[in-house]
C-alpha cells in the first residue's frame, strides 16, 4: 500500500508569518502556485491560498505590506506522511480539500495535491473520486455571465 510520503511533494515554497501579502503573492506567481505554508522555523502555523489573498488580503482592504499572519488560514487540515493514499484521497474528497500540508512532529515534511494523486496513474481514480466530491459540492457556484 502506497503512502502519502511515497507521493508528496517535497520542495515547498513556504513563507514567515511576518512575510507581506505583497510578497507571499509574488511568489505564488513566479511559482505557480496557489498554496503557501506559513512556518515559524519548520512548524506549520497555517497556510495561505490565493483566495485568501484575495478575500482576506485585498478585497479586506488590507494593503500589500500587511502581514501574512493576518490573512493565513490557521488551523489547516494536515495529514500524516504514513497515511496510505486511500485514505489521503477520502479525506480531501470528505473535507473537499485541494491540497493538504504533510506533518510530522507539527513540522511540515511536504504537500500533498489532487495533481499529486493524479500524476500517479494508479491513483487517478482516487484523484477523480476526490476532484468530483470537491467540485460537486460547491452549490453556490454562479458561472461568469
Amino acid at each position: 500500500m502506497r503512502k502519502v510520503a511515497d507521493i508528496m511533494s517535497r520542495d515547498c515554497r513556504c513563507v514567515a508569518p511576518d512575510d507581506s501579502l505583497y510578497e507571499c503573492a509574488i511568489l505564488m506567481r513566479d511559482y505557480d502556485i496557489g498554496f503557501v505554508p506559513v512556518l515559524d522555523g519548520r512548524k506549520l502555523l497555517g497556510v495561505v491560498t490565493d483566495r485568501d489573498l484575495v478575500i482576506r488580503g485585498y478585497a479586506g482592504k488590507h494593503s500589500g505590506s500587511e502581514k501574512v499572519a493576518k490573512t493565513m488560514t490557521e488551523k489547516a487540515e494536515t495529514i500524516s506522511p504514513h497515511l496510505s493514499v486511500d485514505e489521503a484521497a477520502a479525506l480531501m474528497a470528505s473535507r473537499q480539500i485541494r491540497r493538504l500540508p504533510v506533518v510530522e512532529n507539527g513540522e511540515l515534511v511536504g504537500i500533498v495535491s489532487l495533481g499529486d494523486l493524479a500524476k500517479r496513474d494508479i491513483f487517478a481514480s482516487e484523484a477523480g473520486v476526490a476532484l468530483g466530491a470537491i467540485a460537486g459540492s460547491n452549490e453556490h457556484f454562479v458561472p461568469y455571465q
